[in-house]
């Protein structure tokens, strides 16, 4: 009986019990994620609930791992495999550390037979044995292996996701405490020519004047140093804020009164719901770290500082692409410096400014990574065991995660999504949500009629160019071109109340007069 009991042995109470419980977790889980999906959909935030449908399918992805290595571990763990194929040079854990682990950690000398037998209950305590294979065979991965790798990968799905959402979080009130300058912004362009002029040149100057001033700021080399100590002064100033503001906002020909800020959160919520979520890139990235994970190379505590390296290194391409702006104005004589930035894709590494973004992506996954490991050491194994042995390292792995961690996501990151912007094409956030519904659904109507109505096919052009919102534009289309009539990248309700009309017009001219 025991541990033997089957469930025909069990009282039904229990097993009640059990189901209860599993079943009121699961259904809390789902309705809140149900609640705050609605939330989002009655708030209007489709690239959010997006992003939740993308946790959801995360979640069912982990499910279906749980439920494979579940059902399957125990055939896994009865497929037998020559013990030569197996060395100790592969383990997680060295014997010397498994000697440790059965002996609680005491130093004291042990027999050649008492090693022996201390190594194989170690390896039973981790689950590297529970050997039912005939002599000169072991299992190709022991039953309690495969339930540790079980409790590891989900570990790695949930805090991957609660990373996800810290960062966001974290970005979210760094980007909204910029709000202000925005609506700081929107008295200039009920000003007189010359006043907005001369504020525009004292903001300008202000942003010029830091960082082009420094001497190193004059040498190719020395710049990228001024450009690494820049970024722990602070994410950015109101200067550079309003400087590159006006620079998009010209070089995409916008008008003045164009709200920046609401399309930068636009952007960073498109660009969330494609972060989140395990890729397979990232997943590869994973199994190679359980690969190489060999007792002596200390992988994961050198793969630790991985993340304080990338996020100073991304930090200080940032600079250096405002650094670059700013240079490039000096001695200008226009008034208006803003519209003398040249924003464009060049700037950014192999000139692709998504490079960055994935960067900080895999810094957020790899700060998860070294807490899903951390949680699992404590949860599945001994704290004697070689994960937890060295207390220096996994103190430093922890801290070290944990700042590099907030500092990407409350620095580095609300800087990404402004300097981001810098390049030579805009997003498709460019434009609200229900101007972007509105576009889509009158295309699909004209398509409708100008399959049915000849006279309307020369309206043909339309559906191409609305439709093309749905993916970045380049600077170089200025304008799309619908009908007779032009259709602006700041299109509004009011231009789509004129085509609609003109369409009208056009099918009054087509109806025969009685």
């Amino acid at each position: 009986m025991g541990e033997g009991r089957s469930l025909a042995e069990t009282p039904t109470w229990s097993v009640a019990t059990v189901t209860t419980a599993m079943v009121a977790v699961c259904f809390l889980v789902e309705r809140s994620i149900y609640r705050f999906g609605k939330w989002l959909k009655k708030t209007k935030r489709k690239a959010m609930l997006a992003a939740l449908e993308k946790i959801r399918e995360e979640l069912m992805l982990l499910g279906l791992i749980s439920l494979m290595l579940s059902q399957t571990a125990r055939w896994i763990s009865e497929i037998c495999v020559p013990s030569s194929l197996f060395s100790s040079r592969f383990y997680v854990c060295s014997e010397s550390d498994l000697e440790d682990l059965f002996a609680g950690g005491d130093s004291g000398p042990m027999s050649a037979s008492n090693r022996s037998a201390a190594v194989e209950t170690a390896k039973e305590l981790l689950g590297l044995s529970a050997n039912h294979c005939p002599e000169g065979y072991e299992p190709f991965v022991p039953f309690e292996g495969l339930e540790q790798l079980h409790r590891f990968l989900f570990i790695l799905g949930i805090t991957h996701v609660a990373y996800s959402f810290v960062t966001v979080v974290l970005s979210m009130t760094k980007i909204y405490s910029w709000r202000k300058w925005e609506s700081q912004a929107y008295p200039m362009s009920s000003e007189d020519l010359q006043a907005r002029r001369n504020r525009m040149m004292k903001r300008q100057s202000t942003f010029v004047f830091h960082h082009a001033s420094h001497p190193w700021s004059k040498n190719k080399i020395l710049i990228w140093m001024l450009c690494f100590f820049r970024q722990f002064k602070g994410s950015i100033a109101k200067s550079d804020y309003m400087a590159l503001r006006l620079g998009f906002i010209t070089n995409h020909k916008l008008p003045l009164s164009y709200n920046f800020h609401k399309y930068m959160v636009r952007s960073m919520e498109d660009e969330f719901h494609g972060s989140v979520g395990i890729s397979w890139p990232l997943w590869v990235y994973a199994i190679l770290c359980i690969f190489v994970n060999i007792h002596g190379l200390n992988i994961y505590f050198w793969l630790s500082f991985v993340p304080a390296i990338l996020v100073m290194l991304v930090g200080t391409k940032l600079e250096h692409v405002i650094a670059q702006l700013a240079l490039e104005v000096v001695g200008a004589t226009d008034p208006c410096v803003g519209t003398q930035l040249k924003p464009r894709d060049d700037l950014f590494w192999f000139g692709k400014p998504e490079i960055l973004l994935w960067l900080i992506q895999f810094i957020s996954f790899q700060n998860a990574f070294e807490m899903a490991t951390f949680i699992w050491s404590l949860w599945g194994l001994s704290s004697q065991s070689c994960f937890m042995k060295n207390h220096f390292m996994v103190a430093t792995r922890l801290v070290s995660g944990l700042l590099v961690q907030f500092w990407c996501s409350y620095s580095t990151l609300p800087l990404n999504v402004i300097i981001s912007q810098m390049g030579s094409k805009f997003k498709k956030s460019l434009i609200a949500e229900s101007v972007r519904e509105s576009l889509h659904s009158w295309c699909r109507r004209v398509k409708e009629k100008s399959k049915r109505d000849p006279v309307l096919s020369r309206l043909g052009t339309t559906t191409t160019s609305t439709c093309s919102l749905e993916s970045t534009v380049d600077e170089t289309d200025e304008t799309n071109t619908i009908g007779s009539g032009t259709l602006s990248r700041c299109s509004s309700r009011a231009s789509l109340e004129e085509l609609a009309a003109d369409i009208s017009d056009v099918q009054e001219n087509k109806t025969p007069h009685l």
